[in-house]
């Protein structure tokens, strides 16, 4: 994928066919420092989500949504931390792409903002047998040029995941798919080589993406750039996209839910790549609203409600170190254990995200294991490899793997303070057990092109991602680790962990998938394929005008704009 950028950013899969580039920059970058220890977020039920705690007391509360608003009004602005890299769905794949793309078009299936799913484009789905998903398609939905949408643009618009000439960083979610064809007026079957009970997952997000099969015949390869935008089925139409300044949207009038009909006649999406100029905009009301707000900016935007209110929600996002060359220093697990052991991440949690984030072993969070029976999301979390901070003995097992003195090239960008502090650490972490690093500073554009092209990481030992899921469904996380996933950036290889996680993927029983899952990700966990740093926290600023979207991750494939309107 393209399109990972940072600030806080995330996370895909594998390509099927071998050609499919991701950007998957869907990360963020982090690191460590020697400190104190900090707060953990504990989940709860009734009312609120939960909170995080930090050293007795409440640091944050999860919220479920905002105030509903009382008007409509003209429009907002929403600041960007980077640039999309394209509209086009089968491009978007980082922050800034989905962001914007989940108000403009529409999946066949809907993520809620508590992760559960439900109808989207597609009013029903069935599984008559293991090799077939048929797909009942919703009629009376118009494109934003006003033709109707029928089956035959549901066939072209998946059938390009399909395309090794269109490339598209979201093949791994049809790696099984045989075909997709119109089997009635208003009915699309997807019929698998082989069962696949992960795929209906993934249509939640930009692989379930509808567009018109003519404008994407029309279009062509400039289908989704910034002179042709896209000609979708949300709730707002695109209007132009000024390069390095703004992407701008206007209310589709004729958008088919009357639930979510925009509140707002226009959203200006602006891009400040400069984290300061961010935040004093938001303070001074210049720009409404942001997600992804800098953590040492939170405490400040927390106390400042004369200028607006502070929202934190769900995520699945794991903040992870990613060794992307297992045959250089990398290559002993030792070495990647020992610097994980070499960093304090409750100290690193305090010093570089304020407390705003919880300390974990796991390379995805639990939300995203919901249909799995509550014991066997324990098991799976229990057994996992814990990396405690223990200085000593982290130096004691780089020198037994005779990996003292030797170089680490440590790839990063000036993504966001917190970004600099976790870089300035991890290298610090890894001087202190005796190896050598090497930090390589590069803009944060150039920084996503490590995630999608092996060219770029070449002379990389190690960079950080913040991977969130798309879906409720850890084996979005786990299959990228897989023997040739596009996303396996260090080329590692484990023959019965790929044995598990194909298996896991054709098992149709939730709780048996989630078993074959946690002994896949038991596996990963003992090699310490990536190192999970901590887990983080949706966070969603909204200025004193506007009210009522809701502090989800699900804001990157649910029309969360059209729901903001005035106080």
């Amino acid at each position: 994928m393209n399109a990972h950028r940072m600030d806080t950013t995330t996370a895909r899969t594998a390509t099927p066919r071998g050609t499919a580039q991701r950007h998957a920059t869907r990360r963020k970058v982090t690191a460590l420092v020697a400190g104190a220890v900090v707060g953990v977020l504990a989940l709860s039920g009734c009312g609120r989500i939960g909170t995080a705690a930090g050293e007795g007391d409440a640091k944050f509360t999860l919220s479920e949504t905002s105030p509903a608003p009382t008007k409509d009004i003209n429009g907002f602005s929403w600041a960007m931390y980077a640039e999309p890299f394209s509209l086009d769905y089968a491009y978007a794949f980082d922050y800034p792409d989905n962001t914007i793309l989940s108000n403009v078009c529409e999946s066949l299936l809907r993520w809620n903002k508590d992760l559960t799913v439900s109808p989207g484009l597609a009013t029903k789905v069935e599984n008559p047998d293991p090799l077939h998903w048929v797909y009942t398609i919703r009629q009376g939905v118009k494109f934003h040029d006003e033709t109707v949408m029928t089956a035959d643009d549901v066939v072209a618009s998946l059938r390009r995941h399909l395309d090794e000439k269109v490339g598209s960083f979201w093949a791994s979610a049809f790696q099984n798919v045989e075909s997709i064809d119109k089997t009635g007026e208003d009915q699309v079957t997807i019929t698998l080589a082989k069962p696949d009970y992960t795929l209906n997952s993934a249509l939640v997000g930009a692989p379930g993406v509808v567009e018109s099969a003519k404008t994407l015949a029309k279009d062509g390869k400039d289908y989704g750039n910034s002179e042709t935008g896209v000609n979708c089925t949300g709730p707002f139409k695109f209007d132009s996209w000024e390069a390095g300044e703004s992407v701008n949207l206007s209310r589709f009038d004729d958008y088919w839910d009357p639930q979510l009909k925009a509140k707002a006649q226009h959203v200006s999406f602006k891009i400040l790549t400069d984290a300061s100029a961010r935040i004093n905009a938001l303070q001074t009301g210049e720009i409404d609203g942001a997600f992804m707000i800098p953590s040492n900016a939170a405490d400040i935007l927390k106390a400042n409600t004369d200028a607006g209110n502070l929202y934190f929600g769900r995520d699945t996002t794991v903040q992870s170190l990613v060794f992307t060359d297992l045959a250089g220093t990398f290559k002993d697990v030792r070495v990647r254990k020992a610097l994980m052991m070499a960093i304090n991440r409750p100290a690193l949690i305090k010093a570089a995200e304020q407390g705003y984030a919880r300390p974990t072993d796991a390379l995805t969070t639990r939300n995203v294991w919901g249909a799995a029976k509550p014991a066997t999301v324990d098991g799976a979390f229990k057994d996992l490899q814990p990396l405690d901070y223990n200085l000593q003995e982290a130096r004691d097992l780089v020198k037994q793997a005779g990996a003292t003195g030797k170089k680490v090239v440590f790839s990063t960008a000036s993504l966001s303070a917190a970004f600099d502090i976790e870089t300035r650490a991890i290298a610090s972490a890894a001087k202190d057990i005796g190896l050598v690093p090497e930090i390589r500073t590069m803009s944060n554009d150039k920084y996503t092109t490590l995630f999608s092209d092996p060219e770029a990481r070449k002379g990389t030992d190690l960079i950080i991602t913040s991977w969130y899921l798309s879906s409720t469904e850890p084996l979005e996380m786990y299959s990228v680790l897989r023997t040739g996933d596009f996303s396996n950036y260090g080329g590692w290889t484990n023959a019965k962990y790929d044995d598990l996680v194909n298996e896991a993927i054709g098992t149709k029983d939730p709780d048996a998938r989630a078993k074959l899952t946690a002994q896949a990700a038991k596996i990963a966990s003992d090699d310490v394929v990536w190192g999970p740093l901590y887990e983080t926290v949706t966070s969603m600023w909204l200025g004193k005008r506007i009210t009522g979207a809701d502090p989800s991750i699900n804001y990157m494939y649910y029309p969360w704009a059209a729901q903001i309107g005035g106080r």
